[in-house]
């Protein structure tokens, strides 16, 4: 006992405090040696402790070796190359890269989509401005205003052409000519008859500047039907101006201008009647020229067998379209309707078809009757250009 303690109190043992301290300072050194021997094994560990590298969300670093450059795709599927490849109008970019430790990175970026939704949406005419003509596609002449091909190499046939779907289904044209031979009956077609009808307008017709700019404002395209000889000329007559198997190249295309220059904003030449004048080679030569030099296509009626038009439209390159179906030879309701049901047939069977008539109030009326029926059977009804044959899909 100490008897210099305080009274209730002991002097603790200083033997036991000192071997505790000695104790506590072994501890530390050991746990210090430890600790500095794990960090000295992994530092110099062939293996590293993570394998899986963080996903990549950002571009690769400077420091990473890239192996692919970006390739587009929406739902990847793996090429021979490893490498992620799509189609150009999906919705991503992806980048896989390669790192230095043998890791594969993938990182994702969107991507515009590329592709028209409709049919010529960014070459064709605002429907604003339907009733006016492009300034570019005009040539100024003594005959008046020809339609030309601009100096981008746009063409009438394809700015002034109606608008479509793209779609693979059944499609049907039908061309309702004689626009501007009769008032009423110009009026009634303009007014009455659904806007993917095209409508043929007469050369030797009348107001036909007032009916054009409705008729395209409606949203209609429009053809140009230019008279050429028929076999029994001259008692048959088209009219003035009429292109004539026997008369030089210089005044059929003369007569050929003068009926051009009457209108503007049409996509293409039909004949009015001409079974003679399309059955000749040398009178046919030079028009054909013309008009494929102008941008334009070349609707045949398809009133006669012996026309030439689409052998002349395949060597020189250019649009043509061929009627499958006169539908109003016998100008009778019931007689048109059974034609039209023919139309479908032959387009259903083929994926297309072209019907032909003229603006009489049975044809307008029974047209406009059917194609509402057939638009409900999943009929496609398009412009006449879009079945010419350089557009067909």
């Amino acid at each position: 006992m100490d008897l210099h303690a305080p009274l209730g109190q002991e002097r603790k043992d200083k033997n036991r405090s000192s071997g505790r301290l000695r104790l506590s300072t072994v501890s530390s050194v050991i746990a210090v040696l430890a600790l500095t021997g794990l960090s000295a094994w992994t530092a110099l560990s062939p293996v590293a402790l993570r394998t899986e590298p963080p996903i990549g969300l950002t571009p690769t670093p400077p420091e990473t070796k890239t192996v692919a450059e970006a390739e587009t795709a929406g739902d990847p599927t793996e090429s021979p190359t490893g490498l992620a490849t799509s189609g150009p109008n999906d919705g991503a970019v992806i980048r896989r890269t390669k790192t230095a430790d043998g890791n594969t990175v993938t990182t994702f970026s969107p991507n515009a989509r590329q592709g028209p939704v409709v049919i010529g949406a960014s070459s064709t005419q605002d429907p604003r401005l339907a009733g006016q003509p492009n300034e570019d596609l005009i040539e100024l002449t003594d005959a008046g205003e020809l339609p030309t091909v601009s100096a981008s190499g746009l063409r009438p046939v394809d700015f002034y052409a109606r608008r479509w779907s793209g779609a693979r289904g059944t499609r049907i044209a039908i061309v309702i000519g004689g626009i501007g031979l009769s008032q009423t009956g110009s009026q009634k077609a303009v007014t009455d008859l659904p806007e993917d009808i095209t409508l043929a307008f007469a050369a030797t017709g009348n107001s036909l500047q007032r009916w054009m700019q409705e008729a395209r404002r409606k949203g209609h395209e429009i053809v140009l039907q230019v008279p050429m000889e028929p076999f029994d000329y001259p008692a048959m007559d088209p009219g003035r101006g009429t292109l004539l198997a026997e008369k030089a190249a210089a005044s059929n295309l003369a007569n050929l201008h003068q009926a051009m220059a009457q209108i503007t904003n049409y996509t293409g030449i039909m004949n009015y009647m001409g079974a003679r004048f399309m059955a000749d080679d040398k009178a046919m030569d030079p028009v054909m020229r013309d008009i494929g030099k102008r941008g334009l296509m070349f609707l045949d009626d398809g009133s006669t067998a012996r026309s030439l038009s689409g052998d002349f439209a395949k060597a020189i390159g250019i649009p043509h379209a061929y009627a499958d179906v006169m539908i109003d030879a016998q100008v009778d309701r019931q007689a048109i309707l059974a034609k039209l049901d023919e139309l479908e047939r032959i387009a259903r069977r083929n994926g297309q078809a072209i019907g032909v008539g003229a603006a009489f109030d049975e044809t307008i009326a029974a047209v406009a009757e059917w194609r509402n029926e057939a638009v409900a059977r999943g009929i496609e009804f398009v412009g006449v250009s879009a079945l010419a044959n350089e557009n067909r899909p």
